[in-house]
């Protein structure tokens, strides 16, 4: 009898749990397979065990939340409430730094998940979709607070830049595989190579044609942004890739993409990502902010708000 409960207990509450704590770190890519939440945060780990660990305390932070507040259960099984959580808990301790990093993420996980149940909840009656955006604000909001409160203490690497003295290098020398690759891992804030072949290998886990995409999305980035005269070290590192990436699945795979021109108009999203991310990343640069997924919210509402009275695109 006592062996009979354990199993149930397991079978009913424990597994499910880990479940859904692992894929709302999938779902920050459109993913819902645990396998892959589980070997991305082993990706993160492999730059920052602490950080690994940050996502997976975010995500976990969501599902309880959800589980607390009476959610859709459904909702919180697939790690919809959590993929916002991990990435403001995972942006929120790169972007600062002292020991009060660590509790200022996981209280911006938990509110996260509120913001992400708030904006769900309005966006429904648009029938369009939250993405990162709750994430997006609060980092932004969280950061911004540092100089006004002595608690948050910016990373220094995040300086306000005066645009009129702003000083960009072009030269360099192309990388085109680590560009590829670090446009994928860039979506985890990951830059080293490894790090983002095993999350690549997580998302052609799920399915080939998701990892076939993303790869796409990423090179699709680095031609646009090369033509366009991108610099080199961005180019490198991934950091016109991973907008790109997000922006390809969510218009090419994801969202209504019922249409047999969805994937072209995938690839039109993520190459008009490009040009977003050069304005937005400008834009932030006087108040010393990254310019995270932003470029990825705005060109897929774009395209997706079309798509509502071009159903054919």
């Amino acid at each position: 009898m006592h062996s009979d409960i354990q199993k149930s207990v397991y079978k009913d509450t424990i597994s499910p749990l880990i479940s859904a704590v692992f894929k709302g770190v999938s779902q920050v890519i459109f993913i819902e397979n645990a396998f892959t939440g589980l070997l991305i945060t082993i990706a993160i780990m492999f730059s920052s065990v602490s950080l690994g660990i940050i996502a997976l305390l975010s995500s976990l932070i969501a599902v309880l939340i959800g589980r607390i507040g009476g959610a859709n259960r459904t909702l919180i099984n697939q790690g919809l409430l959590g993929y916002n959580s991990v990435l403001a808990g995972v942006a929120i301790s790169l972007n600062l730094q002292g020991g009060t990093r660590f509790v200022i993420a996981m209280a911006g996980a938990v509110v996260a998940a509120l913001f992400t149940c708030a904006i769900m909840q309005l966006m429904e009656h648009l029938n369009v979709p939250a993405l990162t955006f709750p994430f997006i604000i609060l980092t932004w909001f969280l950061l911004l607070a540092s100089y006004r409160l002595g608690v948050f203490r910016l990373n220094p690497n995040l300086t306000p830049q005066d645009l009129s003295h702003l000083d960009l290098h072009f030269e360099g020398t192309m990388n085109w595989v680590e560009g590829t690759i670090s446009g994928v891992g860039q979506v985890f804030f990951q830059d080293t190579f490894w790090s983002g072949i095993l999350i690549l290998i997580g998302i052609f886990w799920a399915g080939w044609k998701l990892g076939l995409y993303a790869v796409l999305g990423s090179v699709v980035a680095m031609l646009t942004a090369y033509f366009l005269g991108a610099e080199v070290s961005m180019l490198n590192s991934g950091l016109y890739g991973f907008n790109a990436v997000l922006t390809m699945l969510a218009v090419g795979v994801v969202f209504d993409a019922k249409s047999r021109f969805a994937p072209i108009t995938g690839i039109i999203a993520a190459i008009v990502s490009v040009p977003v991310t050069a304005s937005v990343t400008t834009w932030m640069m006087p108040y010393g902010l990254p310019t995270l997924t932003m470029p990825f919210v705005l060109s897929t509402w774009l395209f997706l708000a079309a798509r509502k009275a071009l159903p054919n695109i």
